[in-house]
């Protein structure tokens, strides 16, 4: 995946290419599986596989090439960072958390293969992810940066990120809580592994990588939160053939959202000024004469999304 001069057109050929390289990967190792032609192989691949943007392993991609390093050093904590994502929302759709009946557009995996098969199908998406960064190839990119990116997606992931922020999800609903508390369950429940696609991106690349993570952290931290402020109006505003889900959901479930909290238009103004942080952020990247201009249009996308 190259990085030409970016225009709206360019961005949305690298999201296609992102997509069809990651669904490549995942498709290969998913089929060749033992086991992998059961109801509980089928449904990991159906649950992996059913759809959706790619934006955590467009963000492995995009910032991993930033730095120079190829496509095929970053298909191996791309597939991973997926692989994770989609256990997470097999196992938010079950009845015992968001008990959702559709995901982009598609009956949830529950749902299609039964509640058991989509329980196992999330755990063993689970331990596929790290077993995918531990021994898929990875070229030019050191031993101890594999080390890190497993260590890096073993924290989001946990009780100090994702499963963390679904925990306190789960524990506000019905509940009135304030906007400070909405945002930690964010950062954490969405947030974490939007944060560990771009950092993983950047370790790929060794100390140059490292050296930028601050100004990097800063930038996911706001698209994370822009990302979930985003999800929180299309809610509100959003048509279900188009989100892919039931519209309203949150609101029947009992979720404080941006928009519950705020209202409507603040919540779109909050939008904007993680928009705006995110820019400022890369603007520390361009001083060190990195081309930033495909995460700055996937800023932008974050915020202009309708699904």
């Amino acid at each position: 995946m190259t990085m030409p001069e970016q225009t709206p057109e360019t961005f949305r050929n690298q999201l296609t290419q992102a997509r069809e390289r990651v669904d490549h990967v995942l498709d290969e190792i998913l089929t060749t599986l033992p086991f992998a032609a059961t109801d509980m192989g089928k449904a990991m691949h159906y649950g992996a596989l059913l759809g959706g943007k790619r934006l955590r392993p467009f963000l492995v991609y995009a910032t991993g090439e930033m730095f120079g390093v190829t496509a095929e050093n970053l298909d191996a904590p791309a597939a991973a960072i997926e692989c994770i994502h989609a256990y997470s929302l097999i196992h938010d759709d079950l009845p015992a958390m968001d008990d959702d009946t559709l995901r982009r557009g598609k009956p949830t995996c529950h749902v299609a293969f039964g509640e058991a098969n989509a329980i196992l199908a999330g755990d063993a998406l689970q331990t596929q992810a790290f077993a995918i960064l531990a021994a898929r190839p990875m070229p030019d990119v050191r031993p101890q940066d594999r080390l890190a990116m497993i260590a890096e997606l073993a924290d989001a992931a946990g009780l100090g990120g994702m499963c963390g922020g679904q925990a306190l999800d789960l524990a506000a609903e019905g509940k009135n809580i304030g906007i400070h508390a909405l945002e930690q369950i964010h950062n954490h429940k969405t947030g974490a592994l939007i944060r560990a696609s771009v950092r993983m991106g950047a370790m790929s690349a060794g100390e140059a990588g490292y050296a930028v993570l601050p100004a990097l952290d800063t930038y996911a931290q706001a698209i994370g939160l822009a990302f979930q402020v985003q999800d929180d109006i299309l809610d509100v505003i959003g048509h279900t053939d188009v989100i892919g889900k039931s519209q309203g959901s949150d609101a029947a479930h009992g979720k404080s959202t941006y928009p519950s909290l705020l209202g409507l238009k603040a919540a779109q103004d909050k939008a904007q000024a993680l928009y705006q942080e995110s820019l400022a952020a890369l603007s520390q990247l361009e001083e060190h004469h990195y081309n930033t201009a495909t995460l700055r249009e996937l800023a932008n996308f974050v915020i202009e999304r309708n699904s």
